[in-house]
């Protein structure tokens, strides 16, 4: 049996954190290392541990996630300047193995030459 995440501790009410969002799929915490003046974590309470285990039954709930996204940003005041990223494996920056958008706002990337 595979460990269980912190992101699944926080969800359990076993560990605190800044909630600003929960609905039957998915919960959204302040990133408590923020690398941006808005930095969230969007966690799907189904515990898949990299985007790449995902699986065409997951569809819907990826789908969810990316428009929930949007509407957390909106109401974040980011939702016209928003990042999002989903770090896939260890090589990638991944450090907890289960699923989730960062979701980064509040400075500008474009003059920082952090555009893609």
């Amino acid at each position: 049996m595979s460990e269980v995440s912190i992101f699944t501790r926080i969800m359990d009410g076993e560990i605190p954190s800044d909630k600003i969002y929960e609905d039957e799929d998915c919960i959204c915490i302040r990133d408590i290392a923020p690398k941006a003046p808005v930095h969230l974590l969007l966690i799907p309470r189904k515990p898949i541990p990299r985007l790449v285990d995902a699986s065409a039954e997951d569809q819907a709930l990826l789908g969810r996630l990316m428009l929930k996204a949007g509407d957390i940003a909106r109401e974040q005041g980011i939702g016209d300047a928003f990042r999002l990223i989903v770090n896939n494996g260890a090589e990638a920056g991944q450090t907890v193995f289960h699923l989730h958008l960062h979701i980064l706002g509040g400075k500008t990337y474009t003059e920082q030459g952090l555009g893609f």
